[in-house]
C-alpha cells in the first residue's frame, strides 16, 4: 500500500478568512491607525506586539489549567517514548520554557529599540513593565486580549477541546505564530533607532496579519505533533 503523500506547502496556505479572523485583523490595524493618524508614538506600539507574547502564553497556560482539572493527567512524549504525567508537569514546564523565551525576546527588543537603559540586566524590562504601559498601550493590549479570547479560549470551551486535544500539542501551539512575531519586532526595533518607525509599523502589521490570518500554523503543527505522538507512522510513510 502506498505512503499517504505529506501535505504540500501550498496547502498550507488558508483560502478563506473566517469570522474569527475579524477580529485578529481589527486588533493588528487599530495600532496601525493610531500611529499614522492619532499621533501615537511607534515605540509605544512595537511594546505592545511584544507583550502579546505575553498575553498567548497566559492563556496558553489558562487552557492547559482547564485541561488538567478535566483529565488530570496526559500523556508526555520524549525521543520516541511516552509517559503518563500530571498536567501540572505540563503545566510548569510551559512556564518555565515559554517565560525564558519571552525574558530572551524582550530583552532583546528593548536593548535594540533603545527602551531600556544600554546598563540593565535581563529582567530589567519584565520587572518595570508597569512604567511602560499608558493608556494607548493599555487600550491596544485590551484589543489583542479580546481578539485572543474571541478566536482562541471561548472556542476552545464552546467546543470542548479540553476534553480531547494533547496537552503536548496543546503546549507548543503558540509558538509558530511567537517566533515570526518577534523576530519582526526586534528586527523592527532596530528601524525604530533609525526614526523609520512608522512606516516599518504598517509593513511590519501587513506582514504579521499575512502570517496570522492565511498561513495555516495549526495544520503545520498538528502534523509536526503527530509525529512526534505516533513516530511509527511517521517511519512508515518515509519507506
Amino acid at each position: 500500500m502506498p505512503a499517504i503523500p505529506e501535505r504540500s506547502t501550498i496547502t498550507m496556505i488558508k483560502r478563506k478568512i473566517t469570522r474569527s479572523d475579524i477580529f485578529i485583523i481589527v486588533a493588528n490595524l487599530v495600532p496601525v491607525y493610531g500611529v499614522w493618524f492619532l499621533g501615537w508614538s511607534a515605540v509605544e506600539v512595537f511594546i505592545v506586539y511584544a507583550l502579546e507574547t505575553i498575553i498567548t502564553g497566559i492563556l496558553t497556560l489558562l487552557k492547559l489549567g482547564v485541561v488538567t482539572l478535566y483529565r488530570k493527567t496526559d500523556t508526555w512524549h520524549n525521543e520516541g517514548s511516552s509517559s503518563r504525567v500530571s498536567g501540572l508537569f505540563f503545566m510548569f514546564f510551559f512556564l518555565l520554557h515559554f517565560g525564558f523565551f519571552i525574558v530572551v525576546q524582550t530583552t532583546l527588543f528593548s536593548k535594540s529599540a533603545g527602551i531600556t537603559p544600554s546598563v540593565s540586566g535581563m529582567f530589567y524590562f519584565i520587572f518595570h513593565l508597569t512604567e511602560y504601559i499608558n493608556n494607548n498601550i493599555a487600550w491596544m493590549l485590551g484589543g489583542f486580549v479580546i481578539s485572543y479570547l474571541a478566536t482562541s479560549f471561548i472556542p476552545f470551551l464552546l467546543k470542548e477541546e479540553y476534553k480531547t486535544i494533547s496537552m503536548m500539542r496543546l503546549m507548543f501551539q503558540p509558538y509558530g505564530r511567537v517566533f515570526i512575531q518577534q523576530f519582526t519586532v526586534i528586527l523592527g526595533s532596530m528601524f525604530l533607532s533609525f526614526g523609520l518607525g512608522n512606516a516599518f509599523v504598517l509593513v511590519f502589521a501587513i506582514a504579521k496579519l499575512f502570517f496570522e490570518v492565511f498561513v495555516d500554523f495549526e495544520e503545520m503543527m498538528n502534523k509536526k505533533m503527530a509525529e512526534v505522538e505516533n513516530p511509527e507512522n511517521k517511519d512508515t510513510s518515509q519507506t
